[in-house]
This record gives C-alpha cells, sequence and structure tokens, in this order.
C-alpha cells in the first residue's frame, strides 16, 4: 500500500515538473524576442545597407552580416535560457500550490483541526 502511494506520489510530481516545463517553455520562446533584439536587429540591418550603397566588397558585408545575425541569435538564446528558468520555477510552485489545495487530505486535515478547535471550546464552555 505504502509503495503503491509513493510511486502515486513520484508519478504526480513527474506531471506536474513536465506541465511546468511545458509552460515555461513556451511562454520563454514568446518572450525571448523582446525589443532590445528587434532593435539591434534592424542595427545590423541599417549598418549592412551603409555598407553596400558606400560600395564596401561583399567580402566585407557579408561576414559582417553574419556576425551581427548570429550575436542576435546567442543574445536571443541567452534570454530564452535565463527565462525558461525563472517560468519554470513559477510554473512549478504554481502547480504545486494547486495541487496541494485539490487534495483531499489537505481539507480534511484542516477541517479535523476546525472540529477539534470547536469541541474543545464546547468543553471550556461546558465545564464553566
Amino acid at each position: 500500500m505504502e509503495t503503491q502511494n509513493k510511486s502515486k506520489i513520484h508519478e504526480h510530481n513527474q506531471t506536474i515538473e513536465k506541465q511546468a516545463a511545458d509552460r515555461a517553455t513556451v511562454r520563454a520562446q514568446g518572450a525571448r524576442w523582446d525589443l532590445n533584439i528587434a532593435i539591434f536587429l534592424f542595427l545590423v540591418l541599417i549598418i549592412v545597407l551603409i555598407l553596400l550603397f558606400q560600395g564596401i566588397g561583399i567580402a566585407i558585408v557579408a561576414p559582417t552580416a553574419i556576425f551581427g545575425l548570429t550575436c542576435v541569435w546567442l543574445v536571443g538564446w541567452q534570454r530564452g535560457k535565463k527565462l525558461y528558468g525563472i517560468f519554470y520555477e513559477e510554473e512549478l510552485i504554481k502547480l504545486k500550490w494547486e495541487s496541494t489545495e485539490k487534495t483531499p487530505n489537505h481539507k480534511k486535515a484542516i477541517e479535523d483541526t476546525i472540529e477539534e478547535q470547536v469541541q474543545k471550546a464546547l468543553r471550556e464552555n461546558w465545564i464553566r
């Protein structure tokens, strides 16, 4: 019986962790491309256009564009990784909190505590 309960708890925890990871991934993918990265991307585009209009050869413009795009990707990737960690912790806490609120044992313990307090108060009033 005890091993079944531990197994169910372990499965439940794995489900919660998977849900938290999925939610965090979706949130991080959307949030990693912010205004700063978009501005940097337009800056790279402007630099490439200026270099082309100045008559600079493609041998210099192409590596500049590739370097700029690589920087944009790296910054977005790092930001996404950092946000994923933050969002994962938030989602995990939120799902565990929801899980404990729905647990009938938790409600039963509260009901038992309230019942004990009422009985204690009644006994005190009865003795007086």
